[in-house]
């Protein structure tokens, strides 16, 4: 087999062979395939497309290119989530306790944050002694004794994307539904739960910026998906705006404390509340959606899933009184109000640049290796559709570096759009995707 045949077969239009996209794969990762002809196929794909059938031998090419966890040892249905990244993103802090005291098990692998989208390990490490490294057998451990661990993402999980997707992001061809879902998909399928919850954002701080475009992805997530015998639901959600009020590390642990105690914003609490009922009904710990939502309902309100979280952080190592204490936190050196210069209502927010002001603030990473400080980062006072009355904040920065409150308070100030009459505020959920049915809310 000759990777020129394979270039030369996709660029006619026709459709390539499992045996063929294996092939790639497998002798790309291993280094037997240049660059300039992985990057003239990933050309010929992005312009001729990829089928279902192709879409599903890519993603499960690049899953078995590397480790694929073994979850057998755990008792029952695993089941995982994973959104596709947004700025305050911080439902994994939230939803992962609250289905875990549901008797769900989530054993979650999870990444670091790069450019302005936060990773759930930094947020994590902002708990004094809190560590991310577990051997295989602790990780099992602790979910079959506390339902819950979160673990870093192992460095040969799906190794195959990892290169595949540095070339796609210097050949302009990143932008592809085909490469794209399976790129998410092969190192979801490889965390080796039995059942996934899909967060496709939508809005000014998603990869996907419009409803159609937001669906026709979670199609071909949930499509993979079924095909690798896994039962995926996908959740279109709004990010038209950041989630919550907090958008930086330490700041995002304290609002999910404040949200485990019913007192964290009203659209992170209900995504939290939504995602996790899915995730519990997969496992079938509920028969139905409406009876998985009550019971999650009902161990937020009690203080089940605020226990849960405290045991988790001490299992492992964290300091469990950061729950009673959010003052123990990382705290910033500076913090500066930005301040509405005319009346109006809050009309649209450029959510990306709000993200692009909390990495200059140091909440976020320029590129893998940058340092970040787990303290700095923006809590956003005002949201779409609110009222604002000149002299208002809008919000609030925090970090130490002085230097830099400047330039984020005018990034954020441009971010912001006002209008002279009132604004609806967005739906927040705005599709649910399954194996057969679109559901636009």
């Amino acid at each position: 087999m000759r990777v020129y045949d394979i270039i030369l077969k996709k660029r006619e239009g026709y459709s390539l062979t499992k045996d063929e996209i294996y092939y790639f794969v497998n002798e790309y990762t291993k280094g037997n395939i240049p660059d300039y002809q992985a990057a003239a196929l990933l050309m010929a794909i992005f312009f001729q497309k990829m089928n279902k059938e192709e879409t599903a031998y890519l993603t499960e090419a690049m899953m078995y290119s590397g480790d694929v966890l073994d979850l057998s040892k755990i008792e029952g249905i695993k089941v995982d989530k994973h959104s596709t990244g947004g700025v305050g993103d911080t439902t994994t802090l939230v939803v992962a306790p609250l289905v875990a005291s549901c008797n769900v098990p989530v054993a979650k692998m999870s990444g670091r944050g790069l450019g302005h989208t936060g990773g759930t390990i930094d947020k994590l490490e902002s708990i004094q002694g809190f560590h991310v490294e577990l051997s295989n057998e602790q990780f099992i451990n602790n979910v079959n004794q506390f339902k819950i661990a979160v673990i870093g993402q192992s460095a040969n999980l799906a190794p195959a994307d990892k290169k595949l997707y540095a070339l796609r992001d210097v050949t302009a061809t990143v932008d592809n539904l085909s490469l794209i879902a399976s790129s998410i998909m092969s190192k979801k399928l490889a965390a080796g739960s039995n059942a996934i919850v899909l967060d496709v954002k939508v809005g000014s701080g998603a990869f996907m910026k419009d409803l159609d475009s937001g669906i026709e992805l979670a199609k071909e997530m949930v499509d993979i998906g079924h095909h690798m015998h896994r039962e995926t639901i996908a959740i279109l959600t709004s990010m038209e705006q950041p989630l919550g009020f907090a958008i930086g590390n330490s700041l995002e642990v304290e609002e999910a404390i404040q949200t485990l105690k019913n007192r964290g914003p009203e659209d992170l609490k209900e995504l939290s509340i939504t995602l996790a009922s899915y995730m519990v009904f997969l496992a079938k710990e509920a028969p139905s959606i409406a009876e998985a939502r009550t019971m999650v309902i009902n161990h937020l309100e009690s203080g089940k899933a605020l226990s849960k979280f405290k045991e988790f952080v001490q299992a492992q190592g964290g300091d469990p009184a950061v729950v009673e204490d959010t003052n123990l936190l990382p705290k910033a050196a500076y913090t500066r109000e930005v301040i509405a210069l005319e009346d109006g209502y809050i009309q649209s927010i450029q959510t990306d640049n709000i993200g692009i002001a909390a990495l200059i603030l140091g909440a976020g990473r320029e590129n893998k290796n940058s340092p970040i400080d787990l303290s700095a980062g923006i809590v956003m006072n005002k949201k779409i559709g609110d009222t604002v009355h000149k002299g208002d904040s809008i919000a609030t920065l925090y970090t130490n570096k002085a230097e830099v409150l400047e330039q984020a308070g005018s990034i954020i100030r441009k971010a912001i759009h006002l209008s002279e009459g009132p604004v609806q505020k967005p739906r927040l959920i705005k599709a649910i995707v399954s194996k057969d049915h679109v559901q636009i809310m």
